[in-house]
């Protein structure tokens, strides 16, 4: 039983890994960069995934799970692995979900909570014009975050040209 959810945590792991234009602070030289042959990433790099601040991904087991030594803060995603998918994407022909895994990249540095808000001021009907940009400009500035900052000044204009700003309804 112990040995079948142990089997099954690292599959979970390993399809995180599959499922999530390169953020600039995240890049990695040309001749370092993923392609299709390092997929899937768990099986044939699991030195690449990063558990928590020291540990490995051979360290998630059912053992170290129920002992704590491995919680749910560990097995957060890093951008570096988001950043392999995207090589991985790129180098396939798929650049849309590179820029995709790029995205979720500079996302990592975004607070969940703050994440959430963010998600919410972005409904129809939810925020100003100024309120938006102001959110862009604390994406790029507070978190280096231009693509997702490009993201929300985009919807900004666009919720301006369909009359999708908080006041318009």
């Amino acid at each position: 039983m112990a040995e079948s959810v142990e089997l099954l945590v690292k599959q979970i792991l390993e399809q995180m890994n599959r499922s999530e234009t390169s953020a600039p602070s995240f890049s990695s030289s040309n001749q370092d960069e993923a392609t299709a042959n390092d997929y899937p990433i768990a099986k044939k790099h699991p030195d690449w995934i990063k558990i928590g601040d020291n540990k490995k991904f051979e360290d998630v087991t059912l053992e170290n799970i129920l002992s704590g030594q491995i919680s749910s803060q560990d097995l957060r995603i890093k951008p570096e692995i988001l950043i392999k998918q995207g090589e991985i994407a790129k180098n396939s022909g798929r650049e849309a979900i590179q820029y995709n895994f790029s995205r979720a990249a500079e996302l990592t540095r975004v607070p969940d909570k703050r994440v959430l808000e963010i998600y919410n001021a972005l409904r129809p009907y939810r925020s100003s014009k100024e309120e938006l940009l102001s959110i862009a400009e604390e994406l790029e500035t507070q978190y280096q975050a231009k693509i997702c900052a490009g993201f929300i000044r985009e919807a900004a204009e666009h919720y301006e040209r369909r009359k999708k700003l908080k006041g318009d309804n």
